[in-house]
């Protein structure tokens, strides 16, 4: 039996795919097996030796530690892609909101109740405030291509927007989705330079913090307007502020509020919109809860963002071995595999970084003390046998 402990709200059609049966799934549940979670802070947990697995209903795992998941041998997966659409349209939505000041407009009108039959006038006379250009036509810069990015790229070429987008780790399989179109360029300062709006769909990392900065900024058009809906640290707020009120910046629309941008003119901050319907949540359970149960029923390993991607049928017994990415380990696995006269029928090994996933098919019982060998091999993390 494996115990699942949810440290959010998990929609019940991701929670349902755990045969209970096997499955024990709950909040409050005791040495679990796998984690999944929503927005709940991991980083000052303390994980039990029995977790696993830890499964982020979403694509960002910024709430989780996950090099020190990585060291214990926990692997970690996301849900990329699966809240894309829902990103979309938002993205949409604040290409219109910053264009047109809806927002502004919406609070002025509501202010307007109780002039009775002069609302009309009132209206007709202070409209003009609020005017606004039209998105058809203008050039959108996107900057990462991933799940999200392209679905933006195609939606904007659709509604007759230009689109430009950079990224440097653009796949065949993504580049396959982008229409013909949407020009891609190898530098970004291309986007920075033709864009009338700037939306940017990276993970927020080391590398990309403050990736939109005074020195961006300073490339771009006189009164661009810039999208933030991945990450709020991927922005420099104290260049946005200052862009937006020397009026370089037209418009900055964020989903990500924070008490430096909170009422600053022209600035439009969402309360984190972004994978916000139901049918997101949904498919966000569901890929998370598919890929737990992959990988603790069969030792497969797809999504994960701090271990390799690896899967292998097996008409044996599966042995798992989490390791470092370093020479030899995998040699002294088959060689003790190999004395204790247990046969390989297939193998697969891949790295990520500094680490290393290894399935070996293996026919032969692995007892306790062939397990205890494998575990105690130099820079082998974690050993899993699954029948």
């Amino acid at each position: 039996m494996y115990n699942v402990l949810t440290l959010n709200k998990i929609a019940a059609c991701g929670t349902d795919l755990f045969d209970r049966s096997k499955y024990n799934v709950g909040d409050n549940v005791s040495e679990p097996a796998a984690i999944m979670v929503r927005s709940a802070k991991m980083h000052d947990m303390a994980f039990e030796k029995s977790l696993l697995a830890i499964g982020r209903a979403g694509a960002g795992v910024n709430n989780i530690p996950v090099d020190k998941c990585a060291a214990d041998g926990i692997v970690v997966f996301n849900t990329p892609g699966a809240n894309a659409n829902a990103v979309k349209e938002l993205v949409l939505t604040a290409l219109l909101i910053s264009s047109r000041r809806v927002p502004d407009a919406l609070v002025w009108a509501q202010d307007l109740k109780g002039n009775g039959d002069d609302v009309a006038g009132i209206v007709e006379k202070g409209k003009a405030q609020f005017a606004g250009p039209e998105i058809s036509g203008k050039t959108l810069g996107i900057i990462g291509l991933g799940a999200i990015g392209v679905l933006v790229a195609n939606a904007a070429i659709s509604l007759g927007m230009k689109v430009v987008g950079y990224d440097p780790f653009l796949s065949v399989n993504t580049a396959l989705r982008l229409s013909s179109k949407v020009k891609t360029v190898s530098d970004v300062k291309d986007v920075y330079t033709e864009a009338d709006y700037v939306t940017i769909h990276v993970p927020y990392n080391a590398q990309t913090k403050g990736t939109i900065k005074a020195e961006t900024i300073a490339l771009m058009k006189d009164g661009a307007r810039v999208i933030n809906l991945a990450r709020g640290e991927l922005v420099d707020n104290t260049a946005m502020i200052e862009a937006l009120e020397n009026g370089k910046i037209a418009a900055y629309v964020t989903d990500f509020p924070c008490e430096e941008i909170l009422g600053v003119k022209n600035a439009i901050a969402l309360p984190h919109l972004g994978a916000s319907t139901p049918e997101a949540e949904d498919n966000c359970a569901v890929m998370a809860a598919e890929e737990l149960i992959d990988y603790l029923e069969n030792g497969n390993i797809r999504n994960s963002v701090n271990y390799p991607n690896a899967s292998m049928s097996a008409s044996g017994t599966k042995v798992c071995v989490l390791h470092k990415n370093v020479p030899a380990v995998i040699s002294e696995v088959t060689s003790i595999l190999g004395s204790e006269k247990i046969n390989i029928e297939n193998m697969v090994n891949a790295s990520r970084k500094e680490y290393a996933y290894t399935l070996i098919d293996a026919s032969g019982e692995i007892t306790d003390k062939i397990r205890k060998e494998l575990e105690e091999v130099d820079n082998v993390i974690r050993i899993r046998v699954i029948k």
